[in-house]
């Protein structure tokens, strides 16, 4: 059964409740409170006052593949000392090593190839993991290039590489999440 001029969903005819508007059953909500936005335009969600955890754990992950670039440096100078002394032996053989010295000399720019690249992931590792407390945006996407760049050189090398690959990719994810956007674009006054 209809009953005409009455609507079941609103305020009974001929009152006007209070607060609301004419012709809404509803009462108006409150704007949410926003932080500041430096830059004007449209507000924005408040910025995090503290490091985030997935940044925190790429932060570390960062420190301790750098631990990993260092043992892997002993290990390459160690391979390289040990070129040299073998490429000293066979020279005083003769003329009949051409080819195992080739081989040496060759084994020894890789190895000294490895040491240049060994040392730049180490550098640019704890020069990105020491800027995250006050780092920007560009903090955050050179350690995407990084981790992307790690876990492409790590493939080269990979039943060794494994845990490097590991890392690159979890330095990529933390830092690439909503959260680490956030407090790379925090405002710094």
């Amino acid at each position: 059964m209809s009953y005409p001029n009455q609507n079941p969903y609103g305020p009974p005819q001929g009152q006007q409740p209070q607060g609301q508007q004419p012709g809404y059953g509803y009462p108006q909500q409150q704007p949410a409170p926003y932080g500041p936005y430096p830059g004007g335009g449209m507000p924005q969600m408040p910025y995090p006052t503290e490091m985030p955890g997935g940044v925190k754990a790429a932060r570390v992950m960062l420190f301790v593949l750098t631990g990993l670039n260092l043992i892997g440096l002993v290990i390459a100078v160690i391979g390289l000392s040990g070129i040299s002394k073998a490429s000293r032996n066979l020279s005083s053989y003769g003329a009949d090593t051409v080819d195992t010295s080739d081989a040496l000399s060759i084994g020894k720019g890789v190895l000294i190839a490895a040491i240049v690249l060994i040392v730049i992931f180490s550098v640019a590792a704890v020069t990105l993991g020491l800027q995250f407390a006050n780092g920007s945006s560009g903090v955050r996407i050179a350690t995407i290039i990084f981790g992307v760049a790690n876990t492409l050189a790590s493939l080269f090398l990979f039943p060794l590489g494994l845990i490097h690959t590991a890392l690159g990719i979890l330095v990529i994810v933390f830092v690439s999440k909503d959260d680490g956007n956030a407090w790379f674009s925090r405002p710094r006054y």
